[in-house]
């Protein structure tokens, strides 16, 4: 357990006391999802060594996999220079990041006249996953 949190004072949260994490592989540098995290929720990952996010739209903390099982270990926190974005360097337990099954929730890419495709696959059903279809929505993957 990280005892001294003086380092959580660094971070430059915005006005609702919160920073962007992005998720990245840690061994193919993938960016595999992004997500908000609250002060409680940093410290919660630095002292367990897996994600915890804020869910904004749930209004509450969010351990990534409690509902589906694919967790992030983390590896390496990072911070950027303006300390306003952490991203954290993981292990995506399952190769499931996405709610919907897929491995990254950077699955649509533009192409030119055709607007955002779908260019990744679904690796299982989300109602597999959840045991019920889940909703497209902002960061419901659990």
């Amino acid at each position: 357990m990280v005892s001294d949190t003086r380092w959580l004072n660094q971070v430059a949260w915005d006005e609702q006391g919160l920073v962007p994490a992005i998720a990245q592989d840690y061994e193919s540098g993938e960016v595999l999802m992004f997500a908000w995290m609250n002060r409680e929720a940093l410290e919660q990952t630095a002292a367990s060594g897996e994600a915890v996010y804020w869910s904004r739209s749930r209004r509450k903390l969010w351990h990534k996999g409690e509902e589906s099982g694919h967790i992030q270990r983390v590896h390496e926190l990072r911070i950027d220079c303006d300390n306003d974005v952490v991203l954290l360097r993981i292990e995506q337990v399952g190769g499931i990041a996405c709610h919907t099954g897929r491995r990254s929730c950077f699955f649509q890419k533009y192409l030119t006249d055709e607007g955002w495709q779908t260019v990744d696959g679904v690796l299982k059903d989300p109602a597999a996953i959840y045991g019920k279809a889940k909703q497209d929505g902002e960061h419901n993957h659990d």
